[in-house]
């Protein structure tokens, strides 16, 4: 049987969706559901199958021979265990037999989604090129993967380079993952509009209250909004000074809802790193927004199936 094609799904805290891609990157056919994540660990589960479902109808699917997966994490790539942050429901979760399973023994690769960023905007993207990198998905959560002496480096677990639960500020709030003061807790989307809320921004006759709400209303001027992604882009700027200090990176790449902001994110945080990149072998680090856009996750997790099958780092990956 030709298997010139891989399954990829790109599951988190907002959405599960799934595709079949091809070698260069393509995307054939896509499927999507919304994450149950309030719920237990089964429904988000059938949520996942129904997304699979979806694919294994087509025709194109007897063509498929790996599935590859870029999970929010934290993941355990070598248990093949997930326990997102923002999913409560599934702790130590068997993902990779789970999946395994529904799609009729295939081999699965496991990896973070902010590691199934990287590998899309390294292959494809805005990191393309760069042989010491940084991407960033800042979204309903924060998450990151490297690229060092030109290939991926997801680490022993999937999670290397998780700049979203890198502490910034000792004593600030707690986060969902136990510490405080984590880079997510400032800088993801629902932490945005929160903090925005808190301080007295109010939404518009739509009653939008999400980030990007936040951000249309910073380019109005308006004080508050701006604010708060102000503090989100400090936050993002110390983690990313902190990651760039330790591995001498030379790009950070930053995509999700968040780096949708554009110039409102941005701006400042390219003044912020100023402040803390200050280190002469960082002063030159160099911060892009994502080119990938909402494929990048699907298209790094395809890229992790294919380089499992191949054993071999896959068009640069």
């Amino acid at each position: 049987m030709y298997t010139d094609l891989v399954a990829a799904l790109d599951i988190g805290g907002t959405k599960i969706a799934g595709a079949l891609v091809d070698r260069r990157g393509g995307i054939l056919l896509r499927a999507q559901r919304p994450t149950p994540a309030r719920e237990d660990g089964e429904t988000v589960m059938r949520a996942v199958e129904a997304v699979i479902g979806e694919l294994t109808v087509s025709p194109l699917w007897r063509r498929a021979g790996a599935v590859g997966i870029g999970s929010a994490g934290p993941v355990d790539a070598s248990a093949g265990t997930v326990s997102p942050v923002n999913v409560p429901g599934w702790r130590d979760y068997p993902l990779v037999a789970r999946v395994r399973d529904a799609v009729g023994g295939l081999p699965v690769e496991l990896i973070g989604d902010g590691v199934a960023i990287t590998a899309a905007e390294h292959w494809q993207g805005a990191a393309r090129g760069h042989d010491n990198a940084l991407c960033m998905v800042v979204s309903t959560g924060v998450g990151g993967g490297l690229v060092l002496g030109g290939r991926l480096h997801p680490g022993p677990t999937g999670n290397a380079g998780h700049i979203g639960h890198i502490s910034v500020e000792l004593d600030g709030d707690l986060c969902p993952c136990g510490s405080r003061g984590c880079v997510e807790r400032i800088a993801s989307g629902p932490n945005i509009a929160r903090r925005a809320l808190e301080n007295g921004w109010r939404p518009g006759v739509d009653g939008d209250t999400s980030a990007a709400a936040v951000a249309a209303a910073a380019r109005t001027g308006d004080s508050v909004a701006v604010a708060s992604f102000e503090r989100a882009a400090r936050a993002l700027a110390a983690g990313i000074a902190a990651t760039a200090t330790l591995v001498e990176i030379d790009i950070a790449v930053i995509g999700g809802g968040v780096g949708k902001a554009g110039e409102v994110l941005f701006a400042p945080l390219r003044r912020a790193l100023t402040d803390y990149a200050t280190l002469s072998f960082v002063q030159r680090l160099a911060v892009a927004p994502a080119q990938m856009g909402t494929d990048a996750g699907l298209v790094g997790a395809a890229a992790a199936a294919l380089a499992g099958r191949t054993d071999q780092a896959v068009a640069g990956v």
